[in-house]
């Protein structure tokens, strides 16, 4: 516990007062999709964005046949796909997150093609992993719901959706949504301008950078961005700021500490490259030490704070 509290005596002075107790508490603004409103009371945590993909869309529920996860049903198409994670607050249930959809797809007229719930779409391990990619919805299978549907909008090719619900074990709830477009897509609301992101800075003392992600402590995916924050520090070049890494898992503290510096390093040693000036940037790794956040699975989080 000592070494604790003075780890966090050595951090104060970086952070400040008011930017630490905020830090976690802001993400990028995204706009909804034009196809489809998110649940009143929840927030997007997480968007993607895959060009010209060859997507299959699951149509019935899911078994293991040989060792491989398939549908009885699926249709292919290729298109553009948006990915989108929404958290709801946990005042609600996933039936009521259901309803509210299937009410919006029929005011809509969206044609639904598959709907199931409960144990009746099958594993919600083959859900999270098989089809979605991604651990995070997976929960127990009495807590899930899926959607397919076609979004019959007078495009000449028809958008296509497929939405989860799931409430995990720790009654976090997570509707993820992946829009399916064939004609390409329409809106990229992955795309955060770099005057939204400078706007929220100014706001709110802190933001979290969109689009960063480490395959391994001194690489970034092929995904990752940094021009939104390069771009916002050419935009006002009077801004100074922490880039500071979270860091969770089971490695002890001081390795976690060590490793999210290292990532804070790395990051800025690529904001240099970009041509930012190093002095305007002081990097901070504080592994475990600030876990709240707002909404969402965010304990290995970017975060850029005013200085």
């Amino acid at each position: 516990m000592k070494k604790i509290v003075q780890l966090f005596g050595t951090l104060l002075p970086f952070l400040g007062v008011s930017a630490f107790a905020q830090l976690a508490g802001v993400s990028a603004n995204y706009n909804d999709h034009p196809l489809f409103d998110r649940f009143p009371d929840s927030e997007i945590i997480s968007v993607e964005f895959d060009e010209d993909v060859n997507y299959r869309l699951v149509l019935s529920s899911l078994q293991r046949t040989r060792g491989l996860v398939t549908p009885e049903s699926s249709e292919r198409l290729r298109g553009d796909v948006t990915k989108i994670i929404y958290e709801v607050s946990q005042e609600f249930t996933g039936e009521d997150v259901y309803n509210f959809f299937q009410q919006q797809l029929q005011e809509r007229n969206y044609t639904d093609l598959f709907t199931c719930s409960g144990r009746g779409c099958g594993s919600s391990n083959y859900w999270a992993n098989d089809i979605f990619g991604n651990r995070i919805l997976y929960g127990p299978e009495r807590n899930q719901y899926y959607l397919a549907v076609r979004a019959d909008n007078g495009l000449e090719t028809s958008p296509h959706l497929a939405l989860y619900i799931i409430t995990r074990g720790n009654r976090r709830i997570y509707a993820y949504l992946e829009i399916i477009e064939v004609g390409g897509t329409t809106t990229r609301i992955d795309i955060i301008e770099t005057n939204e992101l400078l706007a929220t800075l100014r706001e709110q003392g802190s933001v979290i950078a969109p689009f960063l992600n480490f395959i391994a402590d001194n690489q970034l995916t092929i995904e990752s961005d940094l021009a939104p924050i390069a771009n916002m520090l050419e935009t006002d070049t009077s801004l100074n700021i922490y880039l500071v890494v979270h860091l969770g898992g089971s490695d002890s503290l001081d390795s976690l500490m060590a490793r999210s510096l290292m990532r804070a390093e790395l990051l800025k040693q690529q904001l240099q490259n970009l041509g930012i000036d190093g002095t305007r940037i002081i990097a901070q790794g504080v592994g475990p030490l600030a876990p709240i956040c707002g909404t969402g699975n965010c304990q290995d989080r970017i975060e850029v704070v005013l200085r």
